[in-house]
């Protein structure tokens, strides 16, 4: 396996998640965004999401980043404060090294030990399988398919729900 570092984003990434970004913008299906943004407003949102208090990572190999993690809110409404989403874009040749894997681990590890209780992944469209594997083997089960919820590239995208646990879960509330 090729050597990679997990570290904090820096706002001097906002270069890099822009453009490992963009190509699932204009040819995925992964984010149902249509325009991809520039650094500037990437690095407006990885601020926005690292003054909130939630976790935005990067993976990085010969001083390249090859990847991005993050956690945010899952929904801004009070009752949901327990419970985060997670985000993850790899470069074409990050792929397939296990750079999706060590970032979602380590965001798992991050939001259990600030005491959030569900993690909840929404993977755009359902013949994301990579991002699907992915999730399911870092213990995410299936929670629902929204069927043809958004509408992209000319075709109906399903988004699919998939959620995790973290720490105790729901078996005791929150501290």
């Amino acid at each position: 396996m090729t050597k990679f570092v997990l570290r904090p984003a820096k706002v001097s990434d906002a270069e890099a998640l822009a453009a490992i970004y963009r190509p699932a913008v204009l040819t995925g299906t992964a984010s149902f965004e249509v325009e991809p943004p520039d650094a500037a407003e990437m690095g407006r949102r990885m601020a926005a999401v690292v003054n909130a208090g939630y976790a935005y990572l990067v993976a990085e190999r010969e001083g390249a980043v090859i990847g991005y993690g993050y956690i945010n809110a899952y929904r801004p409404r009070p009752a949901y404060r327990w419970s985060v989403e997670d985000s993850i874009y790899l470069a074409p040749e990050a792929q397939g090294l296990g750079v999706g894997r060590a970032l979602l681990d380590r965001l798992i590890e991050l939001a259990t030990a600030q005491g959030f209780r569900q993690m909840v992944a929404v993977i755009g469209d359902s013949a994301q399988y990579p991002s699907i594997r992915l999730h399911r083997a870092c213990g995410f089960h299936f929670a629902g398919t929204l069927h043809a919820i958004g509408f992209k590239g000319g075709k109906w995208l399903d988004g699919v729900m998939m959620q995790r646990p973290l720490g105790e879960g729901d078996t005791t509330p929150p501290a």
